[in-house]
């Protein structure tokens, strides 16, 4: 495992990869309901935009980012 892919695990200790690269589908939507923080979410963001750039994962990272903005506020 590189040295980004360890400053990229979040306090759950998953990395982006692992969060949205499962078999399935239910499985990467755990990985984003279980995202908490907007540094988590803008990690995930930047690894779907720099390998498969989905717009359904997109789209589900920025709902997930209006969820903890309203918590925020």
């Amino acid at each position: 495992m590189s040295n980004l892919e360890e400053q990229e695990r979040d306090s759950n200790g998953l990395s982006p990869a692992q969060r949205l690269e499962p078999p399935n589908s239910r499985l990467i939507n755990a990985g984003i309901v279980t995202i908490h923080d907007m540094e988590t979410l803008r990690a995930c963001v930047a690894y779907e935009n720099a390998n498969q750039q989905r717009v359904r994962i997109l789209r589900r990272l920025k709902q997930q980012a209006d969820e903890i903005r309203s918590q925020e506020g």
